[in-house]
């Protein structure tokens, strides 16, 4: 069955895409989160799923399920900077007054396509930025936004088409916060993911410049076990094709891809010692990208010129044992 069908969760419409292997359930209207990746073959949720009772906490913290969006991703000091002679002024929603996880939240995005066909299914949403009065006052150029999730068989395929509908360069940046839930057994999982070096942070988590060695996370290069690991870590990605793959020891894997031109760095983060969940975040800029003296080069930022569009893609495989 490779259809797409409509649903709910509290009230609001979801669209369900449906292979024999997975089903994906996506919420437009709640910021257009993935919000479930169920495994038909193993009956298991692939990402951590908000429970309906969870309403009220998913919508303060959207970005604690499934596959959030961030844009931009990762904290900017004093949610303050220039470019390209215009000033910008995000939120400051973090404990000592910086910005976190982007302007994206809770928007309402429109489906404009459902397809259907042998190989799989697809649902495309758009939303426009400057129909949200608080993003253009943090984010004055306007952008077009849209996503395309594709289901085939077990991969879940992410294209976000960015579109520069202003006068003036804009500075993008994008992430996923992706919660892949590992049962409480971390001791069974490891993870490979090919990076060289940890971004030091200050105390409020920002860059400090300096890249460190790997240290104990070397053996991200043959695969890292998930054991009394306690991750909050910001990582550059080596050269070559960025993808994580997280493995348990029955031979069950997920593998995470991204597009290499633009995902340069991976963020891995387990809410404490890894018990229920991993996050595997990648994402297109440096937090505070902005901020630093070489913002393209040494941050990821991506110029955005007037009337440009470009594509970011990222993909879910799953392989069974």
């Amino acid at each position: 069955m490779k259809q797409v069908t409509k649903e709910h969760w509290n009230g609001y419409d979801t669209y369900v895409l449906h292979s024999p292997e997975l089903e994906v359930t996506m919420i437009p209207r709640l910021g257009n989160n993935i919000i479930s990746v169920r495994d038909l073959k193993l009956n298991r949720d692939v990402v951590r799923r908000p429970g309906e009772e969870e309403l009220a906490f998913y919508l303060q913290k959207p970005y604690h399920f499934g596959l959030p969006i961030l844009i931009p991703p990762g904290r900017i000091r004093k949610g303050q900077f220039e470019f390209d002679g215009v000033s910008y002024q995000f939120d400051r929603n973090t404990a000592n007054d910086n910005h976190i996880h982007g302007l994206h939240r809770n928007q309402s995005w429109r489906c404009s396509d459902i397809e259907e066909d042998e190989e799989g299914c697809s649902v495309t949403t758009e939303l426009l930025t400057e129909s949200d009065p608080h993003w253009i006052e943090q984010f004055p150029i306007p952008l077009r936004l849209e996503m395309t999730y594709r289901l085939q068989g077990s991969i879940l395929s992410q294209t976000l088409q960015v579109t520069n509908l202003g006068e003036k360069a804009a500075p993008f940046g994008l992430g996923y916060h992706t919660w892949f839930m590992v049962d409480g057994e971390p001791e069974r999982w490891r993870l490979k993911l090919p990076v060289n070096g940890v971004y030091e942070q200050d105390a409020e988590q920002l860059p400090t410049g300096m890249i460190s060695s790997l240290g104990e996370l070397e053996h991200l290069s043959s695969g890292l076990s998930l054991k009394g690991t306690n991750l909050d870590t910001l990582l550059r990605a080596s050269e070559g094709p960025a993808e994580a793959r997280l493995t348990r020891d029955d031979g069950y894997q997920i593998r995470y891809t991204a597009d290499e031109q633009y995902f340069k760095y991976w963020v891995l983060y387990t809410k404490g010692e890894c018990d229920q969940y991993l996050c595997i975040e990648p994402y297109t800029w440096l937090s505070d990208a902005p901020n630093l003296s070489d913002p393209v080069g040494e941050g990821g930022l991506i110029r955005l010129e007037p009337q440009q569009a470009i594509s970011l893609k990222t993909q879910i495989h799953i392989h069974q044992p």
